[in-house]
């Protein structure tokens, strides 16, 4: 069976949607559609390190699960990945210096320095050398986009072999520009377009996130392959309103 970062590698179209609540449920109803990942937000969201593993327990590993940590911090890569989720999404990153402490954050040495312990990733050490075996193979690291420093540095960062994808974190990006909230910018666009070319010269694949599935094709037709469409909170807010306009 092939690992979720060999699907990706393999440009295969993985859609998800984002978790910004710290409910099991949430997770566990989601685990159920035909997603094939859930991104879960530690980055916005109310999560510490319990909830989240509460949350990939909910799920019981039926659906690949990335956390975006909430900066790029060793410990919080670490606490991400030994609670069991398939990869990290890591935000606010500035240059390729940046992009390799995430990587080696994420990998065992040799590769990198990520810390060894038991967890609940390893089964608590009943599966301790499997999991190692296959780990720094299997564990995905997916860098955002979002900061003018990661758009001038964009060609350094995606020649780091470990960087599997590049996000496009368009509302950042456009308020870390000057144009908050204006994601059609011409300045946003032309962000973005640098972003695609250096990946795709790279082949490393690329990644977006918008509110509803007509932000996101667009990005779909050019070749974009890490898709998460929609949050949980808006979903409940939509739901609602659209309930309440039909009664009165």
């Amino acid at each position: 069976m092939q690992s979720f970062r060999q699907r990706l590698q393999q440009g295969e179209v993985l859609l998800s949607t984002l978790v910004s609540l710290p409910s099991p449920e949430i997770v566990e109803l989601l685990s159920k559609l035909n997603f094939d990942w859930l991104f879960i937000d530690a980055e916005h969201g109310a999560f510490g390190t319990l909830e989240m593993q509460r949350m990939l327990q909910a799920c019981k590993d039926h659906i690949p699960c990335l956390i975006r940590v909430a900066s790029n911090d060793v410990v919080a890569i670490k606490h991400a990945l030994d609670i069991g989720a398939t990869g990290i999404i890591v935000p606010q990153i500035n240059n390729a210096d940046e992009a390799q402490v995430a990587v080696r954050a994420a990998k065992y040495p040799s590769n990198g320095n990520r810390g060894v312990g038991l967890a609940r990733a390893h089964e608590y050490g009943l599966s301790f050398g499997e999991y190692l075996s296959r780990a720094d193979q299997d564990t995905c690291v997916v860098i955002q986009a979002e900061t003018p420093g990661a758009i001038d540095d964009i060609e350094n960062i995606v020649r780091i072999a470990e960087v599997d994808a590049i996000l496009v974190g368009p509302y950042d990006l456009s308020a870390n520009l000057g144009y908050t909230g204006e994601i059609d910018h011409p300045e946003v666009v032309t962000a973005i377009s640098k972003v695609e070319t250096a990946c795709k010269q790279a082949n490393v694949k690329l990644g977006y996130f918008g509110v509803n599935a007509a932000a996101v094709l667009p990005y779909k037709e050019k070749g974009f392959t890490l898709l998460t469409i929609g949050v949980d909170s808006l979903f409940v807010l939509n739901g609602a309103q659209s309930l309440l306009k039909e009664m009165k």
